[in-house]
């Protein structure tokens, strides 16, 4: 999630309802200054619930803009899926852009705006899938998935009553701008560039893979391996840090001849694309 926040992207959680995706959003919005937005997703839910929308003042004799749950830092767009084409479209630009566009006027978004989206991958009936476009958007798709025995039953027995009240913002709106200008700074040597572009364009060309990774994707791929070597304590960027990635930021992007995949054989096909690229040494 701060490989993301850090480096400008968004995030897709798709996982089975209860494990705690709304609650891990919610934790990181206390945690960040700025503002917060919740916007539960349902089929009537129309773009101007999302945007906002132009009203006439009568009193100023005029059309008055006012601002929808978008203009904020975090937005958790909760069941994007469960909304139509339409609606989910209106994320499109803010998405990418930082900023939309209503009646020819074009409004700025927050500087550190950053989507959270969930959706339950199991509840296919009354859901809209997201189109490709959308999908290209998310920088990681991401699963939390059960927690094991030992922490489950941590949590049965635990006491102490774990409050949102109790988070305190650590994350100031100087120190955010000031790490995504490291990030943007993070080196990248030219021989390691070549090795990110060789697995993008391995999902051009494979057989399988009917659709692979778009100059977008290769954009946020790079960008996301130098935050994650910020993270990890380094000003440069590996190979290995594309490797453990790769995952996060190619599976939702692709689209397989084979619709019938299974996750399984996906994680399998991506894991023997790694191998068959010569990794650079210096």
């Amino acid at each position: 999630m701060f490989v993301a926040l850090f480096s400008g992207g968004h995030i897709l959680f798709e996982d089975v309802p209860g494990v705690g995706k709304t609650l891990l959003v919610k934790s990181l919005a206390k945690t960040i200054q700025g503002d917060f937005s919740r916007v539960q997703f349902t089929p009537d839910l129309l773009p101007g619930d999302i945007l906002g929308f132009s009203f006439y003042n009568s009193k100023t004799k005029d059309f008055e803009f006012r601002p929808g749950p978008i203009f904020t830092t975090i937005l958790l767009a909760d069941e994007i899926n469960r909304t139509t084409p339409r609606t989910q479209a209106a994320l499109l630009e803010a998405m990418a852009e930082k900023h939309i566009t209503i009646d020819d006027q074009t409004y700025p978004l927050d500087n550190h705006f950053f989507v959270l989206a969930t959706q339950n991958s199991i509840e296919y009936e009354g859901t809209y899938p997201l189109p490709e476009a959308q999908l290209d958007r998310f920088l990681f798709r991401l699963h939390i998935g059960y927690p094991t025995f030992d922490e489950e039953l941590s949590l049965l027995l635990d006491t102490q009553e774990q409050s949102l009240a109790a988070l305190k913002v650590i994350l100031t709106n100087e120190f955010l701008t000031r790490i995504k200008q490291t990030v943007s700074t993070t080196y990248l040597d030219p021989s390691v560039a070549r090795y990110a572009l060789e697995l993008v364009t391995a999902t051009r060309n494979h057989p399988v893979i009917k659709l692979g990774i778009s100059p977008r994707g290769s954009l946020a791929f790079i960008q996301s391996a130098k935050a994650y070597a910020l993270i990890k304590g380094r000003s440069y960027v590996t190979p290995s840090d594309f490797q453990v990635l790769l995952p996060f930021v190619f599976k939702h992007r692709l689209l397989f001849h084979d619709r019938s995949l299974t996750d399984k054989e996906i994680d399998l096909l991506l894991t023997d694309l790694i191998k068959q690229i010569s990794i650079p040494v210096a």
